[in-house]
């Protein structure tokens, strides 16, 4: 089982980004997926997360209506598209997959949920 983040960068304060998650050794459709960061001095923090059968989205306050997630399941990829960047979105970006059951509407948010990660992808806003 392995995920694999890309898609970091370093944006101008009101830019975009899409984080993208492959995931590989497993099957979306059983799993449900999260994106969480962390930022210098601060802990890892829940961002978004999407269940297994797509139906069901979780975005954290700080996120809402800036950022959206999506799976395609040709691709066996997850999507965090990131629209008006603030510089406290600055962090190490992780996604993570919990194996929830097949076309679950379940969406897991906790840490502890998740049972595998990738190892992250960097995104600086700065001007």
């Amino acid at each position: 089982l392995r995920l694999a983040e890309s898609g970091g960068d370093l944006v101008q304060p009101g830019g975009s980004l899409r984080l993208s998650c492959a995931a590989s050794g497993l099957t979306l459709e059983f799993y449900g997926i999260g994106w969480f960061r962390q930022a210098p001095g601060k802990e890892r923090e829940g961002v978004s997360a999407i269940s297994s059968s797509t139906v069901k989205t979780y975005y954290a306050d700080s996120v809402k209506g800036r950022f959206t997630i999506s799976k395609d399941a040709t691709k066996n990829t997850v999507y965090l598209q990131m629209n008006s960047l603030k510089p406290e979105d600055t962090g190490v970006y992780y996604c993570a997959a919990d194996q929830g059951g097949r076309y679950s509407d379940y969406v897991p948010t906790r840490p502890n949920e998740f049972e595998t990660w990738g190892r992250g992808t960097q995104v600086v806003v700065s001007s």
